[in-house]
């Protein structure tokens, strides 16, 4: 028997208008102390606490220098990066605890002076793997020599005056290539990997492979005596015997400038590590600065009454060694000043120096090497006492710190000399910048991260800190000149316009009455602000009296 469906039974059933509102999840005052999987309570609960030094030297961005009239987008988004800087800072802080390695260092017994020790002593003082890395090549039948290390350290490529050319793993003494290029070699530089090798012979400057294998000859670069890798920039900075500094991009094989420096031969160069800025010493006594982006250099130094023999910048930028044919040995500060801060007359000038890691100053003077050291990096070295002394089997011909070894690489007549020199390098090491133990593929994938991170050649300046800055002037500059283009300031403050209303409400006198009152607005906006910024200055132009000094009757002259 069919039963009658129920009316509405087929239809869907209807939503109720009236939905309930969703509870919000109560917040709880006391919350439980973190556990940890066993059941046990943190005893220290939240991040690690960072110490406010630590933090604070890794801190890039000065946060009291702040935009008076920024927009909020711009506002927002600088509030954003000081966040992750402070992040990242703190970060830095925390795992700076990780770093175990520590600096060495050379004391001597009962007031023993150290320049007295030698490099035997330190040898047999030393462990088995530091003893290994100091070694002499004699290699009298190629030399003298020059030598450069590879910006991680593991490598070491040498070349001789009479056209030995080789590049090893001085630490597993791996030999990666020999050759003999037939010709003189003046110098010879790693470019930004151990892959390439740039050597300035007779004629040219020549680049060849890890291989031994000629890439490229560049004959536009010809009579080279000087060479400097700028690694940051990719660019291979040559100085010639006809006066010129040229500089060639590595990256697409082509020379950014040639400069004249209107100087004679160029015998004497070096790079400031900090800002890339390139030194050349002249035959009368003067230092000049120079940056690929200018025509004239940005600063003369009159550094010696004679002629400038040897020149170093140590890794922060901020001292810069000379010596000259006057004998004198002086340290100069790089920032802003160009003073001498000290100075030192040595019996023999000293023909090549080299600053390390740590602040060490090495100097090369006929086949000694002595080596002045400081209160640490970023202070100056002090010449009153040698720190160590070596006598070579030569005549020194290239001198050059080994980066994160306490090693000192000495080229000579007779070959090459690795010294030991405790306290001189990094002992801690970037493994993703700088890294003695990448593979190639770690190398390959670096390669590719550095060229993406390649900094224009345009913006080498003195001061790398001014990119950070905003302009003014030219800012300033550029609006006059649009608003005398377009013939109005389109920035400008467009004048108020009341808008209409009705029911008679919209008579002129109420318009006047209204403009006039946002006029009277304004106005009296810029009478707080001009007030505010008087009671500022009077702020800061009273002085804090002492304390605990007694009342003067001259006292009431002050206000």
């Amino acid at each position: 028997m069919e039963t009658a469906p129920k009316p509405g039974g087929d239809a869907p059933p209807k939503k109720n208008k009236l939905r309930a509102k969703r509870k919000k999840p109560r917040e709880r005052r006391n919350p439980e102390p973190q556990r940890t999987l066993s059941g046990a309570q943190d005893p220290f609960p939240g991040p690690a606490p960072a110490p406010v030094e630590a933090a604070r030297k890794f801190r890039r961005i000065d946060k009291s220098k702040k935009l008076l009239h920024s927009k909020s987008k711009a506002r927002s988004r600088l509030e954003a990066a000081e966040a992750e800087e402070e992040e990242a800072s703190l970060r830095a802080a925390r795992s700076e605890l990780l770093l175990a390695e520590e600096p060495g260092f050379l004391e001597g017994e009962d007031g023993e002076d150290t320049a007295k020790i030698r490099q035997t002593d330190i040898v047999e003082a030393v462990d088995i793997a530091s003893a290994a890395k100091h070694f002499d090549l004699n290699l009298r039948q190629f030399g003298p020599y020059r030598l450069n290390y590879s910006r991680t350290g593991r490598h070491l490529a040498l070349g001789g005056r009479r056209g030995h050319v080789a590049a090893l793993d001085w630490v597993t003494k791996k030999l990666m290539c020999e050759i003999n290029v037939m010709e003189a070699v003046r110098d010879i530089r790693f470019l930004h990997s151990e892959a390439l090798l740039a050597v300035a012979q007779n004629r040219w400057l020549h680049i060849y492979d890890n291989q031994g294998i000629e890439l490229h000859c560049i004959r536009r670069c010809d009579r080279i005596t000087q060479l400097e890798f700028l690694p940051f920039h990719f660019l291979l900075a040559t100085a010639s015997e006809t006066g010129f500094l040229t500089y060639l991009d590595v990256s697409v094989g082509k020379i950014v400038t040639a400069l004249n420096a209107r100087a004679g031969r160029l015998d004497v160069m070096t790079q400031n590590p900090y800002n890339a800025i390139i030194h050349l010493g002249h035959s009368n006594g003067t230092v000049s600065l120079w940056s690929p982006a200018m025509k004239e250099p940005l600063a003369k130094i009159l550094c010696h009454r004679g002629g400038v023999r040897a020149m170093a910048v140590d890794s922060t930028g901020t001292y810069m060694a000379t010596s000259g044919l006057d004998h004198q040995l002086k340290i100069f500060d790089l920032r802003g000043t160009f003073q001498p801060l000290s100075s030192r007359t040595l019996p023999q000038g000293a023909g090549h120096l080299a600053f390390s890691q740590r602040g060490l100053l090495a100097a090369g003077m006929g086949d000694v090497v002595n080596i002045w050291s400081g209160q640490g990096k970023g202070s100056p070295p002090s010449l009153e006492k040698p720190y160590l002394t070596h006598r070579l089997s030569g005549h020194v011909h290239g001198l050059q710190f080994c980066p994160f070894e306490d090693v000192l690489g000495v080229g000579h007549n007779g070959g090459i000399t690795s010294m030991l020199v405790p306290g001189a390098a990094e002992p801690n090491f970037d493994g993703l910048e700088n890294n003695p133990y990448r593979s190639r593929k770690q190398r390959q994938e670096w390669e590719v991260k550095a060229l993406l991170e390649k900094v224009p050649a345009e913006l080498i300046c003195l001061d790398p800190r001014a990119l950070a800055e905003v302009d003014v002037i030219t800012l300033e500059q550029e609006k006059k000149e649009r608003i005398e283009r377009l013939g109005y300031d389109p920035e400008a403050k467009a004048p108020f316009h009341p808008k209409p209303k009705q029911k008679g409400r919209s008579s002129t006198a109420s318009l006047v009455k209204r403009k006039r009152k946002v006029m009277d607005e304004e106005h009296r906006d810029k009478v707080r602000q001009s007030l505010k910024q008087k009671q500022q200055q009077k702020e800061d132009g009273k002085k804090p009296k002492p304390t605990g000094t007694r009342s003067s009757a001259l006292d009431r002259f002050m206000h």
